[in-house]
């Protein structure tokens, strides 16, 4: 494309001493992915911001103009690009899918390194074992960062914190201390019926709620701020504590 040929583009951002705006950055950076000249105007201050603002009538910055055209912000610019735009009310299980693929890695990896690096290793009874253990801590760890959160999500479908409340706040570390002592194996006469315990709870709830009740939730599973629905893989989640505590239980006798 030649010089006189290039798509222009103008944007406006934020950029001080104290606060550079990531969204400015971020448009930019599609704009010049996308082929355009970009006219980087920097609004250097506070009063610049506002005037820019008062100017324009807009409420946020930053802003792109293409071909005299304000397009708007950065999500309105990808709507414009062609780009596809997060709903933020969509709901998605890429949160536990996402999980469950680091704990399953996580799981072959450790084989892998215990086994002397033999790659047949990586796949053995030990690393399922792992695979469940390490997912019980990683979702007890997002409960944990914000434990009100999701014991006010729990409450929405959980029989035993609706008739015991505190349940929901004990149940993130339960599963993470049921996780870390089947990780090391130790403590097995403990971590065995707490996972059982929780997991039968869990999945008498979740199949009560979905699959008679027929609601639609949103599972506090990965914590409180997320949009996982409440459904089959909340259900997988507590049927592999179950498996794993009745596992672990068995090799008590």
């Amino acid at each position: 494309m030649s010089a006189t040929n290039k798509k222009k583009a103008t944007l406006y951002r934020m950029s001080t001493d104290k606060h550079t705006c990531p969204f400015g950055l971020k448009s930019k950076d599609l704009l010049k992915r996308e082929g355009y000249e970009v006219e980087d105007r920097i609004l250097a201050n506070r009063e610049e911001t506002d005037a820019f603002k008062e100017k324009h009538d807009v409420k946020t910055t930053p802003q792109t103009f293409i071909g005299g055209e304000r397009i708007g912000g950065y999500e309105d610019l990808r709507k414009h690009l062609g780009k596809k735009v997060k709903d933020p009310n969509k709901k998605t299980y890429r949160p536990v899918i996402v999980l469950f693929v680091m704990a399953a890695l996580t799981a072959m990896a450790a084989s892998f390194a215990s086994s002397g690096h033999e790659l047949g290793n990586a796949f053995t009874v030990q690393t399922i074992e792992w695979f469940v253990s390490f997912a019980m801590v990683l979702l007890a760890m997002l409960k944990l960062q914000d434990v009100e959160k999701f014991s006010t999500m729990f409450l929405n479908y959980d029989l035993l914190a609706k008739r015991w409340v505190p349940y929901g706040y004990v149940y993130p570390f339960a599963e993470g201390l049921a996780g870390v002592l089947m990780v090391s194996g130790a403590l097995t006469w403990l971590s065995a019926p707490i996972a059982l315990f929780i997991g039968t709870i869990g999945a008498v709830s979740v199949f009560k709620a979905v699959y008679i009740d027929k609601r639609e939730l949103k599972c506090a599973c990965v914590g409180g701020g997320n949009n996982v629905p409440l459904g089959f893989i909340s259900l997988t989640e507590n049927l592999m504590m179950i498996a794993m505590g009745l596992y672990m239980g068995s090799k008590l006798f």
